[in-house]
C-alpha cells in the first residue's frame, strides 16, 4: 500500500504548468503523480483566451508603467484595480514592482522572456506536428489593435524592442486593415499584426495533455486538497491531503496563484500575488473576427475559435476570492464595442473569473529554492502560462532529473529574490 502512494516525482498542481512538467518527466521515464484540489486544469489554465504570444516580450513593469496606470485609474480607464486593504505582502509586492520599472530590468526581462517563449513555441510545434497533443491550434497571428494615433505610436515603440529578435509586427491602416480583418470597426486608427503568434483552445489543450498523461501511466489525483507539507531542514518528506498522505523522492510546486501560500509553509518566500482576470464565452457573432485581437488602449482580448468566441481582460488585485465584479465585466463589454463591429454573440455561455500568478518582475519562477534540495518551483507565469507551458515543463523536467537544460534557467531562479 505504501508503494501505491509513493512516486519518483509528485507534482503539486494540475494546471497547465503542472501538466507540462508531468509530460516531460514521464517522457523521460520518470514515475509521476499529479495532485489537484479541483478538476485538472479547472482554473486559469482553461479559462484564458488561448494566446500563444511569443512576441509578448516586454514585462508589465516597464519604465513609465506606474505613472501611466495611475493616470488611467484617476479617470476610470485603467484595466488595473487594486483593492485598498492593509496587506503587507501586497504592499511589498507593489513596491517590488515599482522598483523593477527600470530600463535595465526591461532589457533583462525582454531577453529572458524571449528565450523561454521561443523555446515553448518550438516545443509546441513538435507536439502538434507529431499529433501527440491536439490543442486546436489556429495560425492566424495576433493583431494589436489601436483606436488612436497615440496608441499606434506607443506600440510602435514596443515593436522596436522586438526587432532585434525577429518578432516585430507589420503595421496596417485603412483599406489594408479592413481587408486583413473585416470585423474591426472602420474608425480605428490602425493595428500591428504579429504573424508568427497563434492561438489555441485552452480547454482542448488541457484535455489532450490529460489523455497523453493517462497513456503514459501518470497518476492524476483530482479533488485532492493539500492539507500539510511535511519537511525537515533539508527536504520535503511528504504531502498530507484530503485523500491521504503521498510521498516522493522529488517534488514540483506548480500551484499557480496559490504557490506563495504553500511555499511560505516551507519557509520559502516567493513574491507571487493573485491577479484576477475575467472572461466571457459566447457563440461567434454574425460578423466575427478571424484573427485574435488585443485591444491595445484597453487591454481587452477577443479570441475567435471555430465554434465559440471569448472576450477577456482586466487585472484585479483583490485577494483569492473569485467573486465577479459587475463593473469589470461591463468595462470589458464596453471596450469590445469600441473596437469590433459585432462584439457579442448570443446567448452568453459562460462568465468567469480566474486567478493568475503574478510575480513582481513579470518573469516566471522556475528552479530549486536553497532550503529544499528535492523541490523545484514552477510558478509566477502571470498571463503567459499557456505561452510558456512547454518550455517550463521541459525546463522543470531537466532540473528535477539533474540534466543540463537547453536554455539558461538563471533568469527564472527563485534565488533572484
Amino acid at each position: 500500500m505504501a508503494n501505491d502512494r509513493h512516486s519518483d516525482v509528485l507534482i503539486l498542481g494540475g494546471g497547465i504548468i503542472g501538466l507540462a512538467s508531468a509530460y516531460y518527466l514521464a517522457l523521460a521515464g520518470v514515475r509521476v503523480r499529479v495532485i489537484e484540489r479541483d478538476k485538472i486544469g479547472a482554473g486559469a489554465s482553461s479559462g484564458n483566451c488561448g494566446f500563444v504570444f511569443t512576441s509578448d516580450l516586454p514585462p508589465l513593469c516597464a519604465p513609465g508603467a506606474v505613472t501611466h496606470e495611475l493616470a488611467r485609474m484617476l479617470v476610470g480607464k485603467s484595466p488595473l484595480y487594486i483593492k485598498p486593504e492593509l496587506d503587507l505582502e501586497k504592499v511589498r509586492w507593489l513596491l517590488g514592482f515599482v522598483l523593477k520599472c527600470t530600463r535595465s530590468h526591461l532589457e533583462h526581462a525582454v531577453a529572458a522572456r524571449e528565450t523561454i517563449l521561443r523555446y515553448s513555441a518550438a516545443l509546441y510545434d513538435s507536439l502538434f506536428d507529431s499529433g501527440e497533443i491536439d490543442g486546436g491550434r489556429e495560425q492566424n497571428g495576433v493583431l494589436m489593435v489601436c483606436r488612436t494615433r497615440n496608441g499606434m505610436q506607443r506600440y510602435g515603440r514596443t515593436n522596436a524592442l522586438l526587432k532585434p529578435y525577429g518578432l516585430e509586427a507589420k503595421p496596417y491602416r485603412g483599406a489594408a486593415l479592413a481587408k486583413l480583418e473585416p470585423a474591426l470597426r472602420e474608425d480605428l486608427y490602425g493595428a500591428w499584426h504579429h504573424p508568427d503568434d497563434f492561438h489555441l483552445r485552452p480547454e482542448r489543450l488541457v484535455a489532450a495533455w490529460c489523455a497523453a498523461l493517462e497513456r503514459m501511466d501518470v497518476d492524476l489525483e483530482e479533488d485532492c486538497c493539500i492539507e500539510k507539507l511535511v519537511w525537515d531542514t533539508r527536504a520535503v518528506r511528504s504531502v498530507v491531503t484530503s485523500r491521504g498522505e503521498f510521498t516522493a523522492d522529488r517534488y514540483v510546486l506548480a500551484l499557480g496563484a496559490w504557490s506563495r501560500q504553500f511555499a511560505r509553509s516551507l519557509k520559502t518566500r516567493i513574491p507571487v500575488q493573485p491577479g484576477k482576470g475575467y472572461t466571457l464565452t459566447m457563440p461567434r457573432p454574425a460578423v466575427c473576427l478571424q484573427i485574435p485581437c488585443y485591444m491595445f488602449e484597453t487591454n481587452v482580448v477577443a479570441t475567435p475559435w471555430k465554434d465559440v468566441y471569448r472576450l477577456g481582460g482586466t487585472m484585479e488585485f483583490s485577494g483569492y476570492g473569485l467573486s465577479i465584479n459587475r463593473k469589470r465585466i461591463a468595462r470589458i463589454k464596453k471596450s469590445a464595442a469600441r473596437y469590433l463591429k459585432e462584439p457579442f454573440g448570443e446567448p452568453l455561455l459562460e462568465e468567469r473569473s480566474d486567478l493568475r500568478p503574478m510575480s513582481y518582475d513579470d518573469l516566471p519562477i522556475i528552479g530549486r529554492p536553497r532550503n529544499h534540495a528535492n523541490l523545484v518551483l514552477a510558478t509566477g507565469h502571470g498571463m503567459l502560462g499557456i505561452s510558456m507551458a512547454p518550455g517550463t515543463g521541459r525546463l522543470v523536467a531537466d532540473l528535477v532529473r539533474g540534466v543540463q537544460p537547453e536554455i539558461d534557467p538563471g533568469p527564472f531562479s527563485p534565488e533572484r529574490f
